[in-house]
């Protein structure tokens, strides 16, 4: 089975800086790279951020905020990847950009190394097939914030090996993550049940309801802990809309056709707490 002892993590967003924190965390020494150097920078220092509140939390101490933050360090470009054991790919939901970013850093990585995907929508056996090593591919999805939650999908392509996917079953156990196997298909488990939830909660917008009163209702109704339309801030608008873009056009089934509201919403540039203003507005 693969040993893996050096990960690292492409995208330095929410989702990468996320997983990167986790990684370093469990101690296995980490290496962030983002195509935008100020997005590595930001990365960082919302890492170090999350550590330092976890210090004055008392759910760590100085000396493993201290730990954690000598295993991360940031790549120049991509062939600082080449020491790498895996690679784990959290970029914009597109196929596009992530088939292209497979094929670059397919190109850098030693013969036997793991290159996975966090997508939460897109086919890893069509991923897998854009590189030279599809039996060394698998999607490893996890879910936002990464180091609040516990759950990690993973999704074997049809050319995953038995040896890859039993690594990458070990290595999530060893970041204290509980994993699921998914089948293949749009939207894996999680979001096959979760966008038309949060889909339908927005058709319930546009009818003329108050978001408050959905996200109160669902709370108090059903015991989440989150309301659909903040969680759906919290996910981001514009990624929401494209899983549910995926789901429809993929399974061809009208329950994925995401509500104009929504659309409109994107298109205004109102993606949810990430740009200021959803749902509701954030400062």
């Amino acid at each position: 089975m693969k040993d893996i002892k050096t990960v690292g993590v492409v995208g330095a967003g929410q989702m990468g800086a996320g997983i990167a924190q986790v990684i370093a965390t469990a101690g296995y020494k980490t290496i962030l790279w983002d195509a935008a150097s100020p997005a590595i920078d930001r990365g960082m220092a919302g890492i170090d951020s999350r550590l330092s509140k976890a210090v004055e939390k008392g759910t760590i101490d100085t000396a493993q905020r201290t730990a954690t933050l000598s295993r991360l360090s940031k790549a120049t470009a991509l062939s600082d990847l080449s020491v790498c054991d895996l690679v784990i790919e959290a970029v914009i939901e597109q196929f596009e950009a992530k088939a292209a970013l497979f094929r670059e850093i397919d190109k850098v990585l030693p013969k036997g190394s793991l290159l996975v995907s966090n997508t939460s929508s897109i086919s890893i056996t069509r991923l897998a097939a854009a590189t030279e090593r599809p039996e060394n591919v698998m999607g490893v999805h996890f879910m936002n914030p990464v180091p609040v939650m516990k759950l990690v999908e993973l999704i074997r392509g049809l050319q995953t090996s038995d040896e890859t996917y039993n690594a990458l079953q070990a290595f999530c156990s060893a970041i204290h993550k509980t994993t699921v196997l998914a089948i293949d298909a749009p939207g894996f488990v999680v979001n096959r049940i979760l966008c038309p939830m949060l889909n339908e909660a927005i058709f319930l917008v546009q009818e003329g309801v108050k978001p408050e009163d959905i996200d109160t209702a669902m709370k108090l109704g059903t015991n989440q802990p989150m309301g659909p339309l903040t969680l759906a801030d919290f996910v981001g608008l514009d990624t929401l809309l494209y899983i549910l873009q995926v789901l429809h056009r993929e399974l061809g089934e009208d329950k994925y056709r995401p509500c104009p509201l929504l659309i409109k919403y994107v298109e205004a540039g109102w993606f949810g707490k990430k740009s200021g203003r959803g749902f509701y507005t954030y400062s």
